[in-house]
């Protein structure tokens, strides 16, 4: 009964050990690049003659591709939560490998983290039983998903055109806003794909439909989209902050699109939505934790000559009051003339 649930739960594992694990190798190229040339944080792109770089970029394919046919066994409302995984495995190997010290906080977050991913498995819906993109088509243009839809877009627009050039550089809600709405769509789009291929693959051509077409341009331009702006959110704003706001809207608005186009909790009682929901709050709380008590990393100079701070001196002036020097700022000219005249005696 379960069976198409547990697979989906197996590959989003694997799936996030993978992505996780890629974060760390990726990390460990950049910084062999680093130590050879430029390090990319500052234009640099050694780390593309890395092979530890590229072994990163594999694992990181292989953790999506899993997390993609995912979405084919199993609800959206499973799978998407479940991506916290990947923080855990990044944070435990950052501890061990890159010598970033998991605090007792972070592992509090953890905890947490695996405590809401058990409670969100257990109540999870079952899958839908589909054997054609025609009836995903039928879902998508339900009355109820259409009205997400337009609401959906609308609100996109809203925040591109009106919000962004206004309040994008200082409103971090604005850019994630973006990136999760279209997100939830990207999702929606990427399970109709998902289930069309496996269907073909089973004997069933799927593509010779153009809704099947329809939901991959639509997939497409919504990936770029959210990539785009959630780029924008890591530019602009701090990591560890843009991290957990992004993990806690895109899977909210990820439920919500997926319980009104798939009817996720149609024959559900109202203990098991609320464990359910109860186990999101406990994952979001502890990706909160995790990212908050992250050490940051320290920041990299341009200037291989230069001081990590610069240097205060502090000299008393010719009427007695202290003068505070930078190390960047020249001498006084007081100190110069008492220094010439000392010379010179």
């Amino acid at each position: 009964m379960y069976s198409s649930n547990l697979i989906g739960f197996i590959l989003a594992v694997v799936s996030g050990a993978f992505i996780g694990s890629s974060f760390i190798i990726k990390k460990k190229g950049l910084q062999r690049a680093g130590l050879n040339g430029t390090p990319a944080s500052v234009g640099g792109y050694g780390y593309l003659l890395q092979p530890l770089w590229w072994i990163g970029m594999v694992t990181m394919i292989v953790g999506e591709i899993a997390n993609f046919v995912a979405y084919i066994y199993a609800p959206a409302v499973l799978v998407t939560p479940l991506g916290a995984l990947s923080i855990i495995v990044s944070a435990v190997l950052a501890h061990f490998m890159l010598g970033e010290k998991l605090q007792k906080m972070g592992m509090l977050g953890c905890l947490l983290c695996i405590v809401g991913s058990t409670e969100i498995v257990l109540h999870a819906p079952q899958e839908r039983s589909l054997t054609s993109v025609l009836e995903i088509w039928l879902l998508a243009v339900q009355p109820a998903f259409l009205l997400y839809i337009a609401s959906a877009m609308a609100l996109s627009f809203f925040l591109i055109f009106y919000c962004a050039p206004r309040h994008g550089q200082t409103n971090i809600f604005v850019y994630i806003g973006i990136c999760s709405i279209i997100g939830s769509l990207t999702v929606m789009s990427v399970k109709a794909i998902g289930i069309a291929i496996k269907l073909t693959f089973d004997g069933s051509n799927q593509f010779i439909y153009f809704q099947t077409w329809i939901f991959t341009m639509v997939g497409i331009s919504c990936i770029i989209t959210s990539l785009n702006y959630l780029n924008m959110a890591l530019d602009t704003f701090n990591t560890t902050v843009v991290s957990p706001i992004y993990y806690a809207l895109f899977t909210s608005f990820t439920i919500l699109a997926s319980a009104i186009m798939f009817k996720d909790y149609s024959g559900q009682s109202i203990s098991s939505i609320a464990s359910e929901l109860c186990g999101f709050i406990t994952v979001l709380s502890g990706t909160t934790v995790l990212h908050c008590t992250r050490v940051p990393d320290p920041p990299v100079s341009t200037d291989v000559y230069s001081p990590l701070s610069p240097k205060v001196s502090w000299y008393i002036q010719g009427n007695g009051e202290p003068w505070k020097q930078k190390e960047e700022d020249g001498p006084p000219l007081n100190l110069i003339r008492i220094i010439q005249q000392d010379h010179f005696k």
